[in-house]
């Protein structure tokens, strides 16, 4: 978009400006210069050496009095690119380039220091700036890496406290089969056939805990709570707004892990409403189930508001999304076009990524 619109301008200049020694040479460097904007994220330190030494020729060829068009001032873009997106090599190489063009082409024509000093200030203050944005690029990815590492150990701690529940069955189960073996062999049969179920439930979790603790795989939530559980969420607080539960569908055979996200999502919904949503009079907590998946869907009545709409996702959103995506769903929220705050979230039945 940019280049679309710098370049018909260079052209323009070009034609309409008066004076303009080495007109066409200055017109096809400055459109050249323009294009490297096209490719300043992927190859930064290639564009670099291009716009400069495109420059430091227009300059040597010409004696220095074929400029370069107002329009190429976005070159100034390029050193910011390089600190942005390229490598530490890359940044250290590229300001060299850029530092002995400078060096090369303006420092003779330079007449009174002030000039000097203001020229590289604005080098300087470009690059620090793509530094700048850089660390705190960095920073935010770590912090939400963080973040899900955090989720993820939790999800561990709460998975193994699901595997100790299955073992201890499984143990007290087989206590039972041996103390009537020889008294009721059917009780001893029924025993080893729970024995069975809950060995492989079991083992089923504890492959999930592992999914947990790598980081790049899916994996299962633990129970923390349950469909049952969302009842707990409604109120009547008068100091807040109230907030209502509808639960519709058949839960029948819905695995732990499915039914601890559904709660902990719509408890995590409900805890963002009452902190941000202004003027809010009334959540709603809307649960249904099907044949495929369980739907959530949580939403208020308050102002969405700037302090809602601008900025990245928060913290919370992100455990949110994280938890739907280690189940194989998905989670969703913003603006509702009703009016108010809505987030969505979509489970599948099975409890495991598809």
């Amino acid at each position: 978009m940019l280049v679309a619109v710098l370049v018909p301008a260079a052209v323009l200049e070009g034609a309409l400006r008066p004076g303009l020694p080495f007109r066409a040479v200055s017109v096809a460097v400055t459109v050249g210069v323009i294009a490297t904007l096209l490719w300043r994220r992927t190859r930064p330190l290639l564009m670099v050496t291009i716009a400069f030494v495109g420059v430091a020729v227009l300059f040597n060829l010409t004696a220095g009095r074929a400029p370069l068009l107002y329009s190429g001032g976005c070159a100034l873009l390029l050193p910011y690119a390089l600190f942005r997106w390229g490598s530490g090599r890359e940044a250290v190489t590229g300001a060299a380039v850029v530092i002995v063009r400078v060096a090369a082409t303006a420092l003779p024509q330079v007449t009174r220091p002030a000039d000097l000093a203001l020229g590289c200030a604005i080098f300087c203050s470009v690059m620090a700036l793509g530094a700048m944005v850089r660390f705190r690029a960095m920073a935010r990815v770590n912090e939400l890496d963080r973040v899900k590492l955090l989720e993820r150990e939790r999800l561990a701690r709460d998975l193994h406290d699901t595997v100790a529940h299955h073992v201890s069955a499984i143990a007290i189960r087989a206590q039972a089969g041996l103390a009537t073996a020889q008294s009721q062999p059917d009780a001893a049969a029924e025993a080893l056939r729970i024995i069975e179920a809950e060995a492989s439930r079991t083992l089923a979790e504890m492959r999930g805990m592992v999914r947990v603790l790598r980081r790049d795989e899916p994996a299962a939530l633990a129970p923390n709570g349950s469909i049952a559980d969302l009842e707990r969420l409604a109120s009547s607080d008068r100091a807040g707004p109230l907030v209502e539960v509808a639960v519709s569908g058949d839960f029948s055979g819905l695995p732990p892990s499915v039914g601890a996200a559904v709660y902990r999502l719509a408890q995590e919904s409900v805890t963002n409403a009452r902190r941000h949503a202004r003027h809010a009079t009334r959540i709603a907590v809307r649960v249904a189930a099907d044949e495929s998946a369980v739907c959530l869907r949580v939403s208020d009545d308050g102002d969405t508001g700037l302090l809602r709409l601008a900025g990245s996702p928060g913290y919370g959103l992100v455990g949110m999304i994280e938890r739907a995506r280690l189940l194989g769903g998905s989670c969703d929220a913003g603006p509702d076009p009703a009016g108010g705050w809505t987030v969505t979230a979509v489970l599948p039945r099975s409890g495991t990524a598809a």
